[in-house]
């Protein structure tokens, strides 16, 4: 899966000169938490909904409302943005998107294509991505394994299940104990418990967790 599969599009933007007030609006409009600025065709920069309100008056300030809105209208995104933004391609693997993100400590990339922007992927995006792979709407039984980092291991796993009537709907693996192990979690449909249980553990596989 790339990040073009995913991303949205078309991207809500703004400019460097949007009152940090109009910006503020636009996101609450479409229930959004990040804005790209652009300058004509370039991207310049990025905003946060948190951006904008760190660069917003404190509840305990002395102004009035008549001032704070005076305020906010005249502060500009450009003055607040964050630049120059982290990108990723559009046919980027979208696990690639992901690692940026938790690298960069970001909740959302904007997406380019030749350079130009073309869509943005956000944290929601791959939490959506995530349910999806691990089948978390599916019925099944969910099965985790602790199995050494050996070559073969996982096949001879998925060709027990197979050949005992299993099908697997979602298979994720994850860091083990330490680097000689792996944490795989499997969701089964067309077996039991105690069915798919035997069967990994006749491959001498340590069983977790199953439910």
């Amino acid at each position: 899966m790339l990040v073009k599969d995913r991303m949205s599009k078309p991207v809500i933007t703004i400019t460097p000169d949007t009152s940090v007030q109009e910006a503020l609006r636009i996101m609450r409009e479409n229930k959004i938490r990040r804005l790209p600025v652009m300058a004509g065709k370039k991207l310049v920069g990025i905003v946060t909904e948190r951006d904008l309100l760190y660069a917003s008056p404190s509840p305990a300030t002395t102004l009035s409302i008549q001032e704070m809105h005076y305020f906010l209208s005249k502060l500009q995104v450009k003055e607040i943005m964050k630049a120059p933004v982290i990108t990723v391609d559009e046919n980027a693997p979208i696990e690639e998107a992901a690692r940026l993100m938790a690298d960069n400590k970001i909740g959302g990339l904007p997406v380019t294509k030749d350079g130009e922007l073309v869509g943005i992927i956000t944290e929601s995006d791959l939490f959506k991505v995530f349910t999806e792979m691990m089948a978390a709407r599916e019925e099944g039984v969910r099965i985790t394994l602790l199995v050494p980092e050996k070559k073969g291991v996982l096949a001879s796993i998925t060709k027990a299940i197979a050949s005992r009537g299993g099908n697997i709907v979602s298979l994720g693996q994850f860091w083990g104990e330490d680097l000689s192990t792996r944490t795989v979690t499997i969701k089964v449909t067309g077996m039991s418990q105690e069915a798919l249980k035997e069967a990994v553990s006749q491959e001498g596989i340590k069983v977790l967790d199953i439910r």
